[in-house]
């Protein structure tokens, strides 16, 4: 199998050194606006760098993974999905709800494979939680808090072209709530605090943001994002049902501290950031791409899902706005989605 992988930069280098492992891919063909920066990886890793995204497609691949800036993501969709191409594409599928739709219905009338990189489907911990919702563990499920926590900000230049803190990271949390609870969002109440620097300001984002989400069964979903937390990258959910409550990401390396005099001690190595603590899962979502491309499986993660997930965030971002509730059959897009996987 020869994979073309569009884009060479930090999420990039780790996929195409995932796959340059995998025994099913025989190649790869990398290139990124920053050809020097592809050549180098190309020639560390013994693949071909391609001078653009052009030969990508004209040179022949089975494949294609994206990991450029998501202002790219929709069109180079598209273009796959016109060529015939399976797509492993990093979230988002565009920067907008009218840009994913476009590119959703190009991979629909193409009939070809969109997987999305949502990497916590992939994550032992997450996987354990689904599986004790799903199997009765936790009996009627009424309570679910998550928590994502950066512990330092991304540089302004990427804030600015982001989409905020609701789409670029509590999305994540949106898409696994749904995977793992298997229900639908239905009502969301958001805020958001800019207190921190003001390159947030000056990218009109929040440094920090909470949600509260009303499930179609009526359980409550909380969920608390910040760019700004030192103690160290912190990602948790918190499932608590009648019968049994249970958590992701409480681990020997969670930065957190308690006050009780027997509590747990704190984390002497906290968890730095995202690659470090999703690193296998990184490597999961991927050879299961390879797997659907294969035949072998079926897709884990399709762009309905992430229509879903940025449709939650649009949400959020309106009532963070307007200081309002907001509904989730306010936000366009909802015919055809039903709930994947």
């Amino acid at each position: 199998m020869r994979i073309g992988v569009i884009g060479t930069g930090r999420i990039g280098t780790v996929h195409a050194n995932t796959l340059s492992r995998h025994r099913d891919v025989g190649s790869l063909i990398l290139t990124d606006a920053d050809r020097a920066r592809a050549q180098e990886l190309a020639h560390r890793l013994g693949e071909t760098a391609a001078p653009g995204v052009d030969e990508i497609f004209h040179w022949g691949v089975d494949a294609v993974v994206i990991t450029t800036a998501t202002s790219a993501h929709a069109e180079l969709i598209g273009r796959a999905a016109r060529s015939g191409l399976p797509v492993f594409c990093e979230k988002p599928v565009a920067a907008d709800l009218a840009g994913t739709l476009h590119a959703l219905g190009e991979v629909a009338a193409a009939g070809t494979i969109l997987q999305m990189g949502f990497q916590r489907r992939f994550d032992s911990g997450y996987a354990g939680a689904r599986k004790a919702v799903r199997s009765g563990r936790l009996g009627r499920l009424h309570t679910v808090r998550a928590v994502t926590s950066d512990q330092a900000p991304p540089p302004p230049a990427y804030l600015a072209q982001s989409g905020g803190l609701f789409r670029d990271t509590l999305i994540h949390d949106f898409d696994v709530l749904r995977w793992i609870t298997g229900r639908e969002v239905t009502d969301v109440y958001a805020a958001g605090s800019d207190g921190g620097p003001g390159m947030f300001r000056e990218s009109d984002d929040v440094d920090t943001g909470a949600a509260l989400l009303t499930l179609d069964d009526g359980t409550l979903a909380t969920v608390t994002a910040t760019r700004l937390h030192g103690a160290g990258y912190d990602v948790r959910m918190e499932l608590a049902g009648e019968l049994d409550q249970i958590v992701v990401g409480l681990d020997d390396r969670t930065p957190i501290a308690s006050t009780e005099p027997t509590g747990p001690p704190a984390a002497d190595k906290p968890w730095t950031g995202f690659l470090e603590r999703f690193g296998p899962a990184y490597e999961a979502e991927l050879t299961a791409f390879v797997e659907l491309v294969r035949g072998e499986r079926d897709n884990p993660c399709d762009g309905h899902a992430a229509l879903q997930a940025l449709r939650i965030a649009e949400a959020c971002e309106v009532s963070r706005r307007e200081r309002r509730p907001v509904r989730l059959a306010e936000v366009p897009g909802a015919a055809g989605a039903a709930l994947r996987g």
